[in-house]
């Protein structure tokens, strides 16, 4: 049976253009199901109309269409389409989607995109795509192509853009093959370009002892990617040992991971063990881009494009607050341990972010302000990176697992 495509777009705007898509669509073999997301009446006859997708939001499209508010138009579309479009997956509409729009468009198709299970095909062309995406990508994985003009007419570039766009979903529904895995128990686990040798210890030492480990980078979208898949009870256990996230959440840097960070494992129950690798820094782009409050403070620039910006003492006991709030949802199976000698591979005896004191404060107040009855403690007296901390930070982590499978 030939897969299918869902097709969503402003088909009153933009129909000469979507009915260009979806013909060449049909003429590669895969059917078409289509989705009215505009406001007014579609030049063609769609499969879902913009009705029901309001209608999924709980609104009126005829009064949202007098109403002649973009913005609020833009809003309960998206809401319907987040609510529609996992919906219609489940009933097996489609096996992919594909969208195509401007700022209004991609606003809308993108939070039913986010909303369907990680794997299905999903393509948005949209005039946004090289600029930052992660308000339409979020923590799904969502294939953003730039349109390079606007979805407004059919021209020599736009119909090379449409063209490859399509061509990309079709690949992706008619080459699909199932890639045979030894099924084995998922750890989650995050990292930092400082923390790499820590995390590649305890990779290695859990895989000889059977289980697969899935790596997140701790770059904001990282954090919150592994905290959905966290709650959607993909692991069995998280080595959450590069909480740095949270330093640019409190202080002000750019890979804030949002104030969830911390909460899916603990109020799950899901076994973790937490540490405190890369919290002696913050990060911001390039130099020039650093805000004017932090001026004459300790830098480190890591690259042309990365600024790191050690933490202080005060900073430390905020983090360490906001750090012990979440890590305190947790009842049971959870680890704390704190590596005495060095936080990331620039704190330590003789680098830049050498700390002791700034250190000593975080781990002073996590101490103080999480419930030692929920959480155990370990220090060990090594540096994050070393080999005898991530590999018992791993044991730990199994004997909670362990643990847990014996009060089940």
């Amino acid at each position: 049976m030939a897969k299918s495509i869902a097709l969503i777009g402003t088909f009153d705007t933009k129909g000469k253009e979507f009915l260009f898509v979806k013909e060449l669509i049909e003429s590669l073999g895969l059917n078409v199901f289509t989705i009215h997301s505009g406001v007014f009446e579609p030049q063609f006859t769609p499969d879902v109309s913009n009705e029901e997708v309001a209608l999924a939001a709980g609104e009126n499209m005829a009064k949202i269409a007098e109403q002649k508010d973009r913005a609020y138009a833009t809003e309960v579309l998206a809401k319907g389409m987040e609510i529609l479009l996992p919906k219609l997956y489940a009933e097996e509409k489609f096996d992919g989607v594909l969208s195509f729009g401007g700022t209004g468009g991609t606003s809308i198709a993108t939070p039913g995109m986010r909303a369907l299970p990680i794997g299905v095909p999903k393509v948005m062309v949209s005039t946004v795509a090289s600029g930052n995406v992660q308000p339409y990508v979020g923590t799904s994985d969502i294939v953003m192509m730039p349109s390079i003009v606007d979805v407004a007419g059919l021209n020599r570039i736009s119909t090379k853009i449409f063209k490859n766009a399509v061509f990309a979903i079709s690949g992706m529904l008619q080459n699909e093959r199932e890639i045979e895995l030894e099924p084995k128990p998922l750890i989650a686990a995050t990292m930092f370009g400082l923390t790499t040798p820590c995390i590649n210890y305890a990779k290695e030492y859990l895989e000889k002892r059977g289980y697969e480990v899935l790596i997140f980078h701790a770059t904001g979208v990282g954090g919150k990617t592994m905290e959905r898949l966290i709650e959607n009870g993909f692991f069995e256990g998280v080595l959450d040992l590069t909480t740095t996230e949270w330093a640019d959440e409190t202080v002000g840097g750019i890979l804030a991971a949002g104030p969830h960070r911390l909460e899916a494992a603990a109020k799950h129950g899901t076994p973790q063990v937490i540490s405190v690798g890369a919290m002696d820094m913050v990060n911001f782009g390039p130099k020039e881009t650093v805000p004017e409050k932090f001026s004459g403070r300790n830098f480190y620039l890591h690259n042309p494009t990365v600024t790191l910006m050690r933490t202080t003492v005060e900073e430390n006991k905020k983090i360490a607050e906001n750090m012990a709030e979440r890590i305190n949802y947790a009842n049971g199976s959870t680890a704390i341990m704190f590596p005495l000698k060095g936080f990331s591979g620039l704190d330590l005896e003789g680098q830049q972010f050498y700390g002791p004191k700034e250190n000593q404060m975080l781990m002073d107040t996590l101490k103080e302000k999480i419930d030692s009855q929920k959480v155990e403690f370990i220090e060990e007296n090594y540096h994050i990176n070393d080999k005898e901390f991530a590999e018992s930070a791993a044991e730990k982590l199994l004997q909670l697992i362990e643990n847990k499978k014996g009060d089940i």
